[in-house]
């Protein structure tokens, strides 16, 4: 098992060792697709082997056993009360049009911000367009963000308050997210947190917070799992009866008007239908590897912190060629930090094009370079990765 300390300065590469084996790829896009670790092979293999063998009675085991670890693991990364109130789906898209479905007036009065992913985006647009809510946005850059966004909430009148607390362009973290608890009530209005780019990067205590805001993540990015496993943290009284639901919200402790439609008390009341039960299982497996290694997201953080100032230090000194004229968004500082760089430039298209066919994966968003870090990098990384972009023009 590795220590916290040990971890700062320890890549744990054996971990990643198929992914890894890749020939004539350097991934540093952590945040973006982050690598599978071995045992995540293992539980796909796990997942298949149960269909085939268990037949219908497969779902016997995915819900009786795979679906409660998975709660299970995020209960105990959030500091969650109970694992009843998470809900899992196939993308956090379900989920968010099952939750805005379940607000009882339309349009629903909608806050937000211009940062926020596009999962979000694009159905909020279409939402608009079709009279279904009436949104407000927040501009996300500047330094008062924070200050101007909570103010917003504080004198509007919203059915839904929906933000990020690490933002997927700049790397910025709402680290005042959680002070919109104090708005939250069953009747409106109702505060969702995008936690995409916070689970498993940035320590999430929600214990105080829990039974007041919905928590929306899932397992493509830090939680190593890949994707079909995005879930709700749902607090108990919030939303009881979504407009669109599916049969798989029938199961368990029902309530509703005699002779209607019954619904779970718990998180399951936001459920769809039939689903790939596979990427939980590799949710789990991963899970269960971080924390049998104690690779604990405070370890992770704090070795992705020491590389990220160790490759901004090389930028600075010119060892990443053009990356030093580069605006930093998310530079260091005293509070929790995204587990990406963002390097704002108006090459930044041109230069992800030339780190690809070198065989360097990083992303773009916009004018806006990524590079993200993870256990599996270590200064040789960096050192490589500062070579490729001093080819760079």
């Amino acid at each position: 098992m590795v220590t916290e300390n040990q971890a700062v300065s320890l890549a744990r590469k054996d971990l990643f060792s198929r992914a890894l084996s890749v020939p004539d790829r350097l991934h540093m896009a952590a945040h973006s697709h982050h690598l599978w670790p071995d045992v995540t092979l293992a539980a796909q293999v796990e997942a298949w082997e149960d269909a085939a063998i268990l037949a219908d009675h497969k779902w016997d085991k995915a819900l009786g056993q795979v679906y409660p670890a998975a709660q299970g693991l995020v209960a105990r990364e959030l500091s969650l009360p109970s694992p009843d109130s998470v809900v899992f789906a196939p993308n956090t898209h379900t989920l968010l049009a099952v939750l805005v479905s379940a607000v009882g007036r339309r349009p629903v009065r909608v806050l937000s911000t211009d940062g926020e992913f596009h999962s979000f985006r694009r159905q909020a647009q279409r939402w608009v367009e079709a009279g279904e809510i009436a949104l407000t946005l927040v501009e996300s850059d500047g330094p008062d963000f924070a200050e101007r966004f909570l103010a917003t909430a504080r004198e509007g009148q919203f059915d839904l308050i929906f933000v990020s607390h690490v933002f997927f362009k700049s790397g910025l973290v709402f680290d005042r997210v959680w002070e919109l608890a104090d708005l939250a009530r069953p009747e409106g209005p109702w505060v969702v947190v995008d936690g995409y780019h916070g689970f498993r990067a940035v320590p999430t205590d929600l214990s105080t917070v829990a039974d007041r805001i919905f928590y929306l993540a899932g397992g493509y990015k830090y939680a190593m799992a890949g994707e079909g496993a995005a879930f709700l943290h749902a607090p108990p009284g919030f939303g009881p009866r979504p407009a669109l639901t599916g049969w798989y919200a029938e199961f368990g402790d029902l309530e509703g008007p005699p002779g209607g439609v019954g619904y779970g008390r718990d998180a399951g009341r936001f459920l769809g239908a039939t689903f790939d039960p596979s990427g939980l299982y590799r949710f789990v497996g991963a899970g269960r590897m971080l924390e049998a290694e104690g690779l604990t997201t405070t370890v992770v953080a704090e070795h992705v912190a020491g590389l990220r100032r160790s490759l901004l230090a090389r930028i600075a000194a010119g060892a990443a060629g053009p990356l030093k004229d580069a605006v930093v968004l998310n530079p260091p500082g005293d509070g929790p930090q995204a587990r990406f760089l963002a390097l704002r430039h108006p090459s930044a298209q041109a230069w992800k094009l030339a780190l690809a066919a070198q065989g360097v994966v990083v992303d773009v968003r916009d004018d806006v370079l990524r590079v993200g870090l993870s256990i599996y990098h270590d200064e040789a990384d960096l050192a490589a990765f500062c070579a490729a972009c001093g080819t760079l023009v």
